[in-house]
């Protein structure tokens, strides 16, 4: 199996404000774009041919492929017109396929060492028309669950009710898939979201008996969401090996794996604990504190007396003297005025609910940090509670305490009384 195609069309509504401006697979994780992963992970695996299929900020999407020398792997793109769904976006792949078995997976899944060679002997093997990954997860409410038997995918539920939770497999969205399929995409009819379902149409080849089931061997990630990159970015940073290529200074503390990239200055008294990742041109320190899966991207300063930890500051932005970021994603030339701090902790212990799509839903997370999109500029002092949402272009004043999610483009100013005392008469 030579050729592989990645559906990366959709619109990244969930991701907002980070995707505001940038396809969700442009989104960093562990200092390259989400998408790369697949892509090198593809080409280690032998594959020959990719095709992208793309849709929302498409062109920033090929520009950035464009710019890497993918050898000996070709990489070629297309648009989806309209967003009919994922069966529609996989269906522009079939001239590209045309009579060879090929990898057909979403382009917002991760999943670690050994997932695409594994695939291929097993879908080799199997001689079936398709083989699914699937994985084992503590709560597979959120996904498609799969039914296996002897190695056979026997039954697929999307979005299973309470009573339906037959089996903790869950569908991972990474196919090895025969000419079959696309006589099963022609036959796909639209679901209840008015959309041609990839899931519906590997619903007929399992009721013909010619699914097989993949277990993936590592971890896997469905990055559906804001916080999912920062679960990501650490099981992608564990698995690398640092390297430093920039500058540190005498007096920066190193610990674990780090990585410098070429032009990155690390300055006196920084103190990282890795794996910690720091893009091109980027300045740390001095007199600062990076601890462990945080991941800098290229041209960011982190000021003095700074503590980072386990978050994602993205190109261009200033975290400036005397703040804390904790468990956050912070977007493109975001400013921070000197003291802003993330809350990531409830007092009650309880997980951190965040905002998707105007509703505010649980992250599961016990710590949770802000979401910030692109140029974001807070004012000194200010004070974000755990889970907000500031949109882009938004503004703080100083002194600012920020508890509730601020729109795109709106300036949040203090409102509080004043007295002045004369001193001379105390």
């Amino acid at each position: 199996m030579k050729k592989a195609a990645l559906l990366a069309a959709g619109d990244s509504t969930r991701m907002m404000p980070l995707s505001a401006n940038i396809s969700k697979h442009l989104l960093p994780v562990a200092g390259e774009p989400l998408i790369f992963h697949n892509l090198k992970a593809l080409r280690d695996a032998g594959i020959k041919e990719t095709l992208i299929v793309y849709g929302y900020r498409g062109e920033d999407l090929q520009d950035a492929i464009d710019s890497v020398d993918w050898k000996p792997m070709r990489i070629s793109c297309i648009l989806q017109k309209e967003r009919k769904g994922t069966a529609d976006a996989a269906r522009y792949a079939l001239e590209f396929a045309l009579d060879d078995d090929i990898i057909l997976m979403y382009g917002d899944v991760l999943s670690g060492p050994g997932t695409f060679k594994g695939l291929v002997e097993r879908h080799r093997r199997s001689k079936r028309s398709l083989t699914m990954t699937v994985k084992p997860v503590d709560d597979p409410s959120a996904y498609g669950v799969v039914v296996v038997k002897r190695g056979k995918a026997v039954d697929l539920i999307e979005k299973p009710k309470p009573e339906q939770m037959v089996s903790n497999l869950v569908n991972a969205g990474i196919y090895a898939a025969g000419p079959e399929i696309w006589d099963a995409i022609d036959k796909t009819q639209p679901s209840s979201r008015g959309e041609l379902e990839i899931t519906d149409s590997i619903k007929m080849l399992i009721e013909q008996g010619k699914v097989g089931a993949y277990e993936i061997p590592s971890w896997w990630i469905d990055i559906g969401k804001p916080w999912d990159l920062l679960e990501a970015n650490k099981l992608i940073l564990n698995d690398a090996t640092g390297f430093i290529s920039g500058k540190v200074e005498e007096g920066a503390v190193l610990k674990g794996e780090v990585f410098v990239e070429k032009g990155a200055t690390i300055r006196s008294g920084a103190y990282i604990e890795g794996p910690v990742y720091i893009g091109k041109g980027s300045t740390i320190g001095p007199n600062c504190y990076l601890r462990a899966h945080t991941s800098v991207g290229k041209q960011v300063k982190i000021g003095n007396a700074v503590e980072i930890k386990n978050s994602i500051i993205m190109d261009g932005t200033n975290v400036g003297h005397l703040s804390y970021v904790g468990d956050s994603v912070i977007g493109r030339k975001v400013n921070f005025g000197a003291g802003t701090i993330t809350a990531n902790l409830r007092h009650d212990n309880k997980t951190v609910k965040v905002s998707i799509k105007g509703k505010r839903i649980d992250s599961k997370r016990r710590k949770m940090g802000a979401i910030i999109g692109d140029n974001v500029k807070t004012g000194i002092g200010t004070l974000i509670a755990p889970g907000i949402v500031l949109h882009q272009g938004s503004r703080t004043g100083v002194g600012v305490i920020v508890d509730k999610d601020v729109e795109p483009d709106k300036l949040v100013l203090t409102d509080q009384p004043r007295t002045v005392v004369d001193v001379r008469q105390e």
